[in-house]
């Protein structure tokens, strides 16, 4: 990265007097900042810029969030006249890293705002749960999450969470049956579900479920390590040791 960003500054220098009038060489040169973790050159090339794309907002908006600079995103979707879908998601994604009441106001507020037809994207409404789900605002995230025809696994593993995080790992059980074709993600926090319960009828879950995926599934070491803990906290030694030792993907 710092090879690069040396690279990137020493062509930004070369050509810095035709920059600010050339888009795309700025666009680069801001992707490029951001990608390296150099915010305060591309905040300074993007003041500079004067006709600012749509796709250099959401570089920079990237950026701000990467960098856990939540509210100056925030700050700067402000300034977009005609935000689209992937701004929106940005701004979501913003004030799920803020969880406070005035991120959580913002959501629903913009939210409000925003055309109907931006929903039928499974992304934008999967980061808009997930932001009132980190805010804490649940019955909010489940109207919306059962009036949308546009679920994805993303948007009910995006439920299973936020359940998760708000101590309600039954809700995330259930959900979780409601699953036609589970994947990894579905699964790793059916398991971390049952891991917060730490019930007999938990554990009862995590061996059935541990039987049906597919052993191609447990090459993913997170999903492994998630079972071995749900197995633990559900005071099932004997089974974690067995599938501890017999497994390949140890990490």
């Amino acid at each position: 990265h710092m090879g690069d960003l040396q690279r990137g500054k020493i062509i930004h220098n070369l050509i810095a007097s035709k920059t600010k009038n050339d888009i795309h060489v700025s666009s680069t040169l801001i992707h490029l900042y951001v990608h390296c973790a150099d915010i305060a050159s591309a905040q300074s090339l993007f003041d500079s810029t004067k006709n600012k794309t749509p796709a250099m907002y959401g570089i920079m908006m990237k950026g701000f969030i990467k960098n856990k600079q939540a509210n100056k995103a925030i700050a700067l979707f402000n300034e977009i006249q005609n935000p689209n879908d992937v701004h929106m998601l940005l701004l979501f994604n913003s004030c799920a890293q803020l969880k406070t009441k005035e991120a959580l106001d913002l959501v629903k507020k913009i939210s409000k705002q925003i055309p109907k037809s931006f929903y039928s994207n499974p992304h934008l409404l999967t980061s808009l749960l997930d932001a009132l789900m980190k805010c804490g605002d649940v019955a909010h995230a489940e109207a919306l999450f059962y009036s949308s025809k546009e679920k994805v696994l993303s948007s009910y593993g995006a439920m299973m969470k936020g359940y998760v995080d708000n101590n309600l790992s039954e809700k995330a059980i259930d959900l979780f049956n409601e699953v036609e074709n589970p994947d990894e993600v579905n699964i790793n926090l059916l398991f971390n579900a049952c891991a917060q319960l730490k019930t007999k009828e938990a554990l009862d879950v995590v061996k059935e479920i541990s039987k049906q995926i597919p052993k191609s599934f447990y090459s993913n070491p997170r999903l492994l390590t998630s079972l071995l803990d749900a197995l633990m906290k559900c005071g099932d030694v004997a089974h974690a040791e067995a599938l501890f030792n017999s497994s390949n993907e140890r990490v």
